[in-house]
C-alpha cells in the first residue's frame, strides 16, 4: 500500500519532479576576419618607412658626412699651415689691432675655417648630391645634375663680387666717416667679421636665378607670378640687403642693385623655359 496514495499527493519530493533537459551548449560567435581585414591590419601594423631602408639611408648619410669632414679637415690643415701666404690677401694691407693673445688664434682659426670651407665646397656639394640623388624625382634629378656646376660658379661669382667690390668700397666709406672725429683702430676679429659679412651672403644671393628655375621646373613658380609680386620682391630684397650688409647706404645699394638685376634675369630665364615647354608639348 502506497502511503502517499499514488496520484493523490499534494506535495512531491524533489526526486519525483520531472528532470528538465540539459541546456544545449551555445557555440561562441567567433568572427572570422576576412582577407581584406587581415590585409588592412597588416598594412596598419607596417611602419611608414621600413626599418631596413631607414638604416641604409642613415648609413649612407654617415658615410657622406665622414667624407665631407675628412675633406674639410685636410683643407683646413693645408690652409692653416700656409696662413702667411693667404694673410696679405685677407687683410689687404690694412693695419689691424690685436686686443689680446687669444685673439690671434681666433683670427687665424676664422681665416682657415672660411678658406677651407670655400675650397672644400665643390666636394661637399658632390657628397650632398650623391646622398639626395636616389630620393629625387626624375625631373628634379635632371635639373640639379644640370645646374649644380652653375650653382657653384654663381656662388663663387657672388663671393668675388663681395670681395672685390662691396668690401673695399664699404670699408673705405665707413673708415673715412670714423676718421673725421675718431682715431680709427680696427681689431682683427672685427675686420674678419666684416669681411665674411660682405662676401659669403652675396654668394648665396647670387643663387637666386637657379632657385627660380628650380621652382619653375617643379611647377611652383611662373614668370607671370614673379611679375605680379615684383614690387613686393624689391621691398624684400631691400630689407634683406640692409640685414646682411654693414649699416651704410653704399653697401646696401651695392648689394641691392645686383639682386634686382638677378631677379629680372630670373624672370627672363623662367619665361624662356615656359616657352620651350609649350613648344615641346604642342
Amino acid at each position: 500500500m502506497d502511503p502517499y496514495e499514488d496520484g493523490k499527493r499534494k506535495y512531491l519530493s524533489p526526486l519525483d519532479k520531472p528532470q528538465a533537459e540539459p541546456p544545449k551548449p551555445v557555440e561562441a560567435l567567433v568572427e572570422i576576419p576576412t582577407k581584406v581585414a587581415i590585409e588592412e591590419e597588416h598594412v596598419y601594423n607596417e611602419p611608414l618607412i621600413p626599418v631596413t631602408s631607414l638604416l641604409e639611408h642613415l648609413t649612407d648619410l654617415r658615410k657622406q658626412i665622414i667624407k665631407g669632414l675628412t675633406v674639410f679637415i685636410l683643407f683646413f690643415i693645408v690652409v692653416f699651415s700656409t696662413i702667411n701666404i693667404w694673410f696679405p690677401f685677407i687683410t689687404r694691407g690694412h693695419s689691424l689691432v690685436i686686443l689680446g693673445p687669444l685673439e690671434v688664434v681666433k683670427f687665424y682659426m676664422t681665416i682657415s675655417t672660411t678658406l677651407a670651407f670655400g675650397l672644400a665646397m665643390p666636394f661637399l656639394v658632390h657628397f650632398l648630391w650623391s646622398f639626395i640623388k636616389p630620393g629625387l624625382k626624375e625631373e628634379e634629378s635632371r635639373f640639379l645634375g644640370l645646374y649644380a656646376p652653375i650653382m657653384l660658379v654663381l656662388f663663387l661669382v657672388g663671393v668675388a663680387f663681395g670681395y672685390f667690390v662691396v668690401n673695399p668700397l664699404s670699408y673705405t666709406f665707413l673708415v673715412s666717416i670714423g676718421a673725421t672725429n675718431f682715431d680709427v683702430m680696427v681689431s682683427a676679429n672685427e675686420y674678419m667679421h666684416f669681411l665674411i659679412m660682405t662676401t659669403v651672403p652675396l654668394g648665396l644671393l647670387f643663387e637666386l636665378p637657379i632657385v627660380a628655375l628650380f621652382l619653375s621646373a617643379i611647377g611652383v613658380l611662373t614668370a607671370e607670378s614673379m611679375k605680379k609680386i615684383r614690387g613686393w620682391s624689391y621691398i624684400a630684397m631691400g630689407v634683406g640687403s640692409a640685414v646682411i650688409t654693414p649699416p651704410d647706404f653704399i653697401s646696401q645699394l651695392l648689394v641691392l642693385i645686383p639682386m634686382i638685376i638677378l631677379y629680372e634675369i630670373s624672370i627672363y630665364l623662367v619665361k624662356r623655359i615656359e616657352r620651350k615647354q609649350k613648344i615641346s608639348t604642342a
